[in-house]
């Protein structure tokens, strides 16, 4: 099943890649043969070390690839606005006990970041927002408790 990412998103996990191939593993395989040298591999710390990073850079690789390869990449500027939620969208949205406005992009589950206002597809208020237009009223229950937002503009940048 192919999971949505925006072209940020994969981009991003396409630098962390190159890095990881052409830097890190490099570097790794590097300071393996550094310790190597040091004599008996059994009481060497800083080959166990080497190797254990070896370990986890090659599992984030077979990750990365894996997220990539099972990628829909959408890119929501290629998406004709209707003023409906979808996808890739930034939305404002109206919270309607406090008044405050909060603007969120939905983005695939790797990408969020709520620092950055970047809410996963899956989250409770993203799927609430889904296919909601511009002026609409919605509900979300979180863990937080119950919010009612409207929802104000509806971008696709």
């Amino acid at each position: 099943m192919a999971t949505p990412m925006t072209v940020e998103g994969a981009e991003r996990l396409r630098e962390e890649l190159a890095n990881l191939k052409n830097v890190v593993r490099p570097a790794i395989s590097k300071a393996i043969g550094e310790a190597r040298e040091h004599g008996d591999l059994r009481e060497n710390a800083e080959y166990h070390a080497a190797k254990e990073r070896q370990g986890l850079t090659e599992a984030r690789i077979r990750d990365i690839e894996g997220k990539l390869g099972d990628a829909q990449v959408i890119d929501v500027t290629k998406i004709r606005p209707t003023g409906k939620v979808v996808f890739g969208a930034t939305v404002t949205l109206l919270d309607l006990e406090t008044d405050a406005e909060v603007r969120y992009k939905i983005v695939g589950e790797d990408e969020a970041d709520l620092k950055d206002s970047k809410i996963s597809v899956m989250s409770p208020l993203a799927r609430a927002l889904i296919g909601k237009a511009e002026g609409d009223e919605v509900r979300v229950v979180t863990p937080g408790g119950e919010h009612e937002y409207e929802v104000g503009e509806v971008a696709h940048i």
